[in-house]
């Protein structure tokens, strides 16, 4: 596996991006049938997200992975929970174990899947039984380009997504490439939910901007929570 296992690099990102928006009052945000922001959700849970965040990345630290074209990604990744998503030339897949450590990936922590239950159930799925975590660590520059998430066996479960740190800007697409997404700015806190129609709506990140942030540093962490099995 083409990674980088010992990635250390620190980068900056902007402040006051969305400095107009209002972090720290939860609202429910309609993006689409079976897709919404809830805005601050995360807030009441921060201290315990980072703290267990720091458990998992001494366990299985950050790197970048490759794709099957042989692309190394600008986003940094490591995962939690009783499977990992993983890319290298052989193609997208989950593992049990860290092909890193060769051990298995750090178990989700009670804090993340809380929170992923009831971000879920507030979205209006109820049930959501997550076992895999992916965390992407962006820095300034990095991105994630327009994908779907299709790799998981039960799509009938829905897609988590928690913002901490530096502001990003979240592409909304279609259930095609081509289709024409939008553009939603997303602050330390947020958490995007979609599923049912929505499941395989293509979304992704622009590249993060230049700035500072007082729980995270330079960078944005997210915490995607997926049911694969």
């Amino acid at each position: 596996m083409a990674t980088d296992c010992n990635s250390t690099e620190q980068a900056s990102g902007t402040a006051d991006m969305f400095a107009d928006a209002a972090p720290g009052f939860p609202s429910r945000e309609e993006l689409a049938p079976g897709a919404c922001v809830l805005r601050g959700f995360a807030l009441p849970h921060e201290a315990a997200l980072l703290a267990a965040l720091d458990t998992i990345v001494a366990r299985s630290p950050f790197r970048h992975l490759v794709t099957p074209g042989g692309f190394t990604m600008s986003v940094a990744m490591t995962n939690c929970g009783a499977l990992g998503w993983v890319s290298d030339r052989s193609g997208y897949r989950y593992t049990a174990t860290d092909p890193c450590t060769r051990q298995p990936w750090p178990s989700m922590p009670v804090a993340f899947l809380h929170l992923a239950v009831q971000a879920a159930a507030e979205a209006g799925f109820d049930h959501f039984a997550p076992d895999a975590c992916l965390i992407n660590r962006y820095v300034p520059g990095a991105r994630l380009t327009l994908h779907q998430d299709r790799n998981e066996r039960d799509l009938a479960q829905p897609i988590v997504s928690v913002s901490l740190g530096l502001p990003a800007t979240f592409l909304f697409g279609g259930l095609e490439r081509t289709d024409g997404r939008a553009r939603i700015g997303l602050l330390h806190g947020d958490v995007v939910v979609w599923g049912a129609a929505s499941r395989l709506r293509f979304h992704g990140i622009l590249p993060l901007k230049t700035g500072h942030h007082p729980a995270t540093g330079n960078c944005r962490i997210n915490l995607t929570f997926r049911n694969v099995r």
